[in-house]
C-alpha cells in the first residue's frame, strides 16, 4: 500500500469494490487532462477503499461545490507517478511512500510537486485475527511464529504456514523477511484487497487461524478485530536493501502529490487538494459506506460532505 488502483467520464463512476488486482491504465488518460482552460480535473485512483474514498469525496466537492468536471483513471502506484509526471492525471490523493519516484520526478525532473500531508498515517504488519492471540498470547511475537506454523497451513502453502498476502502489485517485503527471518511460512497472494478481505471474512465466520499482511486505516478491523504480531523494530534504512529486509514496517504519513504543472496552474481545484486533509476516522467512515454498505462512492462522498460541514469547508477557504 503502500506500499501498495475504471475511467469515468461525465458524471462518473467509481470503483466501488475493494480492490480487483487493479491494471496499469495510464494509455487510457483522461480526455479531459490538460484540456486547454477547460475547467476539469483527472484524479488517480488507487485500487484499496481507503483511496477510493479520498477520491469519491475530492470528485464530490470539485463537481458539486466548485463546479469542475472530474474524471479518475485507475493505476498501479509505480505506473501512477509516470502518469502524474506525464500530465496523463493530475493528481495522487494517497501516496504509501515511493523514495525512489520522488527522487526522479519531485527533486530531480521536478514534474511532480507535493500536495502536503493527506491527515491519515499509514502502516503495514502482520496480523492475526485477535480470538487467535487470546487462545495464544505468545502468537504475536515473530519469534514464536514457527512454533505455530502447522496452525497456519492451507492447500496453496506448500506443507508450510500461510502468509496471506493481497495484490503482487503492492509493494510489500514478506518474502523477504520470511526468509531472512527464517520462518516456516509460503506467502500466497489472495490477488486483490477484495479477494483478501473475503478469505479473512470467511476465516474469521469459522474462527480459523489466520495470518496475514494488513494495513491500517482500513475498516475491516471494525468487522473482524486483528492484532499485530510483533516483528523486528523498524529503524531508519533497515528497509534499504529489499532482499535484505529483516525489519517491520515503518507508519507512514500518507501524502498527495499533484502534476507539477497542475499545481501552479490548477487554479481552485489544486488550491483545494492540496488543503484536502482528514482523518482516519473521516475516510474509514466512508469506506465503511462504501465496502460494506454497499453505497454507490459517491452517494457514501455526499452522505460525509452533508454530515461534516465544518471539516471540508476548511478546504475551500
Amino acid at each position: 500500500m503502500r506500499r501498495r488502483t475504471t475511467a469515468l467520464v461525465g458524471s462518473l463512476v467509481l470503483l466501488t469494490a475493494t480492490g480487483c488486482g487493479a491494471a496499469d491504465m495510464t494509455k487510457q488518460a483522461s480526455p479531459f487532462a490538460n484540456a486547454g482552460g477547460a475547467k476539469s480535473v483527472t484524479l488517480s485512483v488507487q485500487s484499496w477503499v481507503g483511496a477510493q474514498s479520498n477520491v469519491a469525496v475530492a470528485q464530490y466537492i470539485l463537481q458539486h461545490k466548485l463546479g469542475y468536471r472530474v474524471d479518475t483513471v485507475q493505476v498501479d502506484e509505480v505506473p501512477a507517478w509516470d502518469a502524474l509526471s506525464q500530465g496523463r492525471v493530475d493528481a495522487l490523493l494517497e501516496d504509501w511512500g515511493h523514495p525512489d519516484q520522488e527522487k526522479r520526478y519531485v527533486q530531480d525532473k521536478k514534474t511532480i510537486a507535493r500536495g502536503g500531508d493527506l491527515g491519515v498515517t499509514g502502516h503495514i504488519g502482520w496480523f492475526v485475527p485477535t480470538y487467535l492471540a487470546k487462545e495464544h498470547p505468545d502468537i504475536t511475537d515473530w519469534r514464536n511464529l514457527n512454533k505455530y506454523a502447522s496452525l497456519f497451513r492451507t492447500a496453496e502453502s506448500g506443507g508450510k504456514g500461510q502468509l496471506m498476502d493481497g495484490s503482487p502489485s503492492y509493494v510489500t517485503n514478506d518474502k523477504a523477511l520470511v526468509k531472512n527471518l527464517k520462518l516456516d511460512f509460503q506467502v500466497v497472494f489472495a490477488g486483490s484487497e477484495a479477494a483478501q478481505i473475503t478469505q479473512m471474512k470467511q476465516f474469521a465466520k469459522e474462527k480459523k487461524p489466520f495470518l496475514t499482511y494488513w494495513y491500517s486505516p482500513q475498516w475491516l478491523f471494525e468487522k473482524v478485530p486483528m492484532t499485530e504480531v510483533k516483528l523486528p523494530p523498524y529503524k531508519e534504512g533497515c528497509d534499504a536493501d529489499a532482499a535484505e529486509v529483516a525489519c517491520s514496517y515503518p507508519h507512514t504519513p500518507l501524502q498527495k502529490y499533484l502534476n507539477a504543472d497542475f499545481a501552479r496552474s490548477g487554479g481552485k481545484a489544486a488550491a483545494f487538494l492540496k488543503k484536502f486533509r482528514w482523518t482516519t476516522r473521516d475516510q474509514n467512515e466512508v469506506s465503511l459506506m462504501i465496502a460494506e454498505q454497499k453505497l454507490d462512492p459517491q452517494e457514501a462522498a455526499e452522505k460525509w460532505v452533508d454530515s461534516h460541514p465544518a471539516v471540508w469547508k476548511k478546504w475551500l477557504s
